[in-house]
C-alpha cells in the first residue's frame, strides 16, 4: 500500500471546495437594492459615482432591482431577495412595521396629488360630489390621503365613484377624461401634467404636511439583519443619498440629465416635477419621530396598518449622514 500522502489530499480538498463554492473564492459580495422608476436620489447617487467608492471600499457591488410599486418591492424583501429598498412612503412604513426591516430615511418629500382633465370646471375638492375618481387601491397610500381630502371638504368616500386602477394608468384616464379626476403618484403626476392635458386639483402638502411644510413621499429602508451585520456600509450609503439630495438641490439640470438617462424619462417630465415641487428634497432625511408616528396613527386610521403595527425606525445612520 502507498503511504499516504497528506499534501496531494490537502490538494485534493481545495479543489473539491473550489468547485463546489466558486463563488466564494474571491468573491465580491452583491448589495441588492429595490428601486422604482422614479426620480429617487439613488439613481443620483450612482450616476455621480458617489456609489462606486463604497463598493471598493467594503468590497461590494450594487445591484439595483426595479420595482413598479411597493407591494412586491416588500415581498422580495421578506423573501431575503433585496437588502436595502426605496419605496414610497406607505410600504417602506408598512415594511418597518410587519417585516424585520428598520425605516432609515426619508429621501423624497410630495410625490401625491389629485389631478383632473385640463378642461375641467372642478375647482375644489368640494366639487368632487358625484364625480368618478380613478385611485391604486386602499392598499395604497394615495386612498387615505384622498378620503382625508373628501373629509376636510366636509365629504366622504361614500359620495365619490371610486374606479380602482394602476397607478401608471390613473393618469392615461385623467387625461382621456374617462374619469372626473385621479389621485397618484410621481413621475405619473408630472407626465400627465407635462403633457397640457391635466391639472393639479390638491397637492399632499395640503392634505397632510408632515415634515418641511411636504407630504412625505418616499422612504430607505432595509432588513433589520442586514443593517446590523453592515453598519460602516449602510452608513456610508446613507451619506451617498445625502451627497445625492446636495447635487440636486445645487444643480437641478443635471440632476435632470443624469435620472433621464438612468430610468429613461423625459427632461421636460422631470424638469416640471423638480420646478412646480411635485417632488421635493430636503437633505434632512432623518425620519424624526413625531413625523412618524403622526404618519403611522394616518395609516391606522386608514386600516393599512393595524392597532398594533409599531415601525422600526434606526435614524442613527440618517443623524449622521446630515452632521458629516
Amino acid at each position: 500500500m502507498k503511504p499516504f500522502n497528506r499534501k496531494l489530499l490537502s490538494r485534493w480538498v481545495l479543489t473539491a471546495v473550489a468547485l463546489v463554492f466558486p463563488v466564494l473564492v474571491n468573491a465580491t459580495t452583491q448589495v441588492n437594492i429595490g428601486v422604482q422608476p422614479a426620480t429617487q436620489p439613488i439613481y443620483i447617487a450612482k450616476a455621480a459615482g458617489f456609489l462606486k467608492p463604497i463598493e471598493e471600499k467594503h468590497d461590494v457591488s450594487f445591484v439595483l432591482h426595479s420595482f413598479s410599486y411597493g407591494a412586491p418591492e416588500n415581498q422580495a424583501l421578506a423573501a431575503g431577495a433585496l437588502d436595502l429598498a426605496s419605496a414610497g412612503m406607505g410600504p417602506a412604513i408598512v415594511a418597518a412595521a410587519r417585516l424585520p426591516a428598520q425605516l432609515l430615511g426619508i429621501t423624497i418629500l410630495e410625490q401625491t396629488a389629485i389631478i383632473v382633465p385640463a378642461d375641467s370646471t372642478i375647482s375644489s375638492v368640494a366639487d368632487l360630489k358625484g364625480k368618478k375618481i380613478a385611485y391604486p387601491g386602499k392598499g395604497a397610500q394615495q386612498y387615505p390621503l384622498l378620503v382625508k381630502a373628501l373629509s376636510d371638504a366636509g365629504l366622504t368616500i361614500r359620495d365619490i365613484k371610486l374606479f380602482k386602477t394602476k397607478g401608471s394608468d390613473v393618469t392615461q384616464l385623467v387625461s382621456q377624461n374617462d374619469v372626473d379626476a385621479g389621485i397618484t403618484w410621481d413621475p405619473h403626476v408630472s407626465k400627465a401634467l407635462a403633457s397640457g392635458n391635466t391639472k393639479v386639483l390638491l397637492k399632499a402638502e395640503t392634505i397632510l404636511p408632515l415634515k418641511s411644510g411636504h407630504y412625505i413621499g418616499n422612504g430607505f429602508y432595509g432588513r433589520t439583519e442586514f443593517i446590523e451585520t453592515n453598519g460602516p456600509l449602510v452608513q456610508d450609503i446613507m451619506i451617498a443619498l445625502v451627497k445625492a439630495i446636495e447635487l440636486i438641490q445645487a444643480d437641478p439640470e443635471k440632476a435632470i440629465s443624469m435620472w433621464s438617462e438612468e430610468i429613461g424619462f423625459p427632461r421636460d417630465v422631470i424638469a416640471f416635477s423638480l420646478n412646480e415641487k411635485i417632488s421635493v428634497y430636503d437633505r434632512d432625511v432623518v425620519p424624526g419621530s413625531d413625523t412618524i408616528t403622526t404618519y403611522t396613527r394616518f395609516l391606522k386610521d386608514a386600516g393599512i396598518l393595524m392597532e398594533d403595527d409599531t415601525p422600526k425606525v434606526n435614524a442613527t445612520f440618517a443623524e449622521k449622514a446630515l452632521a458629516n
